[in-house]
């Protein structure tokens, strides 16, 4: 594991623990509209928001804000702007990752808040009511599900690999046999936290991810053993001015390198 820097930390279990507390509360408020037929609009013509998604945003900015006045934000249902970039911390917000999920009825969406300082994840929660699961980290110290550790399991024989099929077609020969392709989770949040408690092994993520979607994520999963990386093998940076990135890999071992490899040619 990476050495941690103690410095860069300070405060971290406050922040963790101000991030449970409001994540938790954010689940809650988007139960209330799961499976309820919310107002929905599209963005950009393509993406769906939802009143459930607004009104957990809008808690999540009250508490966090409240509780940290002198932290920058960015939330996917927030409008974006530079103030953000002078603050030393910055909390990175997807009031619920996986918003079609949601609507579909299905129970794998999460509400996903990180704290960022210096493009790094230090504190991550991944609230999954649906699923009635909590994931959380701090550097360092490992990733925890529902107070249980976790850690990503060893590839084994035929591994279970997640992510667009376009990008899973690429996959060297001598691989396919080896692969399980399995059914498409809409959140990325929970598909990175799936490899993070060993129930899936890899997953490709098309280009144009936001931070939102992996910021808390990819800490969690860094903490369990894995790793979110692009096709230089470099781990994302977090609350820069662009915060939008190209294709990426998640996973472990030799197969995380094999998949670097396809993406290579993605990056856009």
């Amino acid at each position: 594991m990476p050495e941690v820097d103690a410095a860069r930390l300070t405060g971290a279990d406050e922040d963790l623990a101000l991030l449970r507390d409001a994540a938790h509360e954010a689940g809650v408020i988007a139960l209330r509209y799961f499976g309820k037929n919310p107002e929905v609009w599209m963005k950009g013509g393509t993406s769906p928001v939802s009143e459930a998604d607004y009104a957990a945003d809008t808690y999540l900015r009250n508490t966090l804000l409240a509780a940290r006045p002198d932290y920058g934000w960015l939330s996917e249902e927030t409008t974006d702007g530079p103030e953000r970039l002078k603050a030393r911390r910055v909390f990175v917000v997807d009031p619920i990752d996986g918003t079609r999920g949601f609507l579909d009825g299905q129970k794998f969406w999460c509400v996903s808040v990180a704290v960022v300082e210096d493009g790094k994840p230090i504190a991550g929660v991944l609230e999954c009511p649906a699923a009635h699961e909590t994931y959380w980290a701090i550097p360092g110290r490992g990733a925890f599900l529902n107070g249980e550790r976790i850690k990503v399991r060893n590839t084994p024989a035929v591994a279970e690999l997640g992510g667009p099929k376009a990008l899973q077609d690429l996959v060297p020969e001598a691989w396919q046999a080896r692969l399980k392709r399995t059914t498409y989770i809409p959140s990325l949040a929970y598909r990175l936290a799936m490899i993070a408690k060993g129930s899936l092994d890899a997953t490709f993520v098309k280009p144009n991810a936001h931070d939102w979607d992996i910021a808390a994520a990819e800490l969690i999963l860094r903490e369990a053993g894995g790793r979110l990386i692009d096709s230089q093998g470099t781990t994302p940076a977090f609350g820069k001015e662009k915060v939008s990135h190209g294709a990426l890999a998640a996973g472990s071992g030799e197969m995380l390198a094999m998949m670097a490899g396809v993406i290579s040619g993605h990056a856009g």
